[in-house]
């Protein structure tokens, strides 16, 4: 009886001891996936907007479409400017008094254009065209993109938003810890259920990870 006792205590001791294994162990992993999962996101979201930074530079507004996102970088160019400054008499001013007075003015000369894609992506074709899907194995699917304008004062200021849930990147983890990291609230993590760029609703182009992840501006 004496020997079953000192069995069924080691049993005891052995599962309390995986338990707490377990407990330490799990978190570390975790963040481990986590962390490595977000970087391959983020890296995709850096290049979602820049392309839609160009995007609003050439066109004047952001894209809320990923075909036609693609299909501007495909054809879209830079034009490579350069400024300088320069003065001219007023003649009007001379006629009027008889007195010479100069303008000083700037003047913007057109070099040449460049594509975008090679100017973003040194032509990597590849790399625009996929960079809208969701980059975690198993995970199907696109990123969430919005884009519009937001009302400030008397202008409509161009805006956009791509975003992620983190409970789909990290669907097959354990749900609690999921859980955990959706109420995350810390400046070296990334806070809240998405990872996102962009706002829709303020002026916003900024990236919502930390300086860990590299830059979110």
């Amino acid at each position: 009886m004496r020997f079953v006792i000192q069995i069924l205590l080691w049993l005891v001791i052995i599962f309390l001891a995986y338990l707490t294994f377990n407990a330490v162990y799990e978190p570390i992993q975790f963040n481990k996936i986590k962390e490595k999962r977000y970087a391959k996101v983020i890296k995709n979201l850096k290049d979602i907007r820049s392309s839609e930074l160009a995007h609003k530079e050439v066109t004047g507004k952001f894209q809320g479409d990923w075909d036609s996102l693609v299909k501007f970088l495909d054809t879209a160019e830079f034009a490579i400017t350069q400024r300088r400054d320069t003065t001219y008499l007023d003649e009007e001013y001379k006629k009027t008094y008889g007195v010479d007075q100069y303008i000083e003015s700037v003047v913007i000369d057109t070099l040449g254009f460049v594509p975008v894609k090679d100017s973003l992506f040194k032509g990597n074709e590849e790399r625009y065209r996929t960079m809208m899907n969701i980059p975690i194995e198993g995970v199907d699917g696109t990123f969430d993109l919005e884009a519009g304008t937001i009302t400030k004062g008397e202008s409509q200021i161009p805006v956009f938003e791509v975003k992620v849930a983190k409970a789909r990147i990290l669907a097959d983890q354990d749900r609690t810890l999921v859980l955990q990291e959706n109420e995350i609230q810390s400046v070296d993590d990334v806070n809240g259920r998405y990872i996102s760029v962009g706002s829709m609703s303020e002026v916003n182009t900024s990236g919502n990870w930390p300086k860990v992840y590299g830059d979110n501006e």
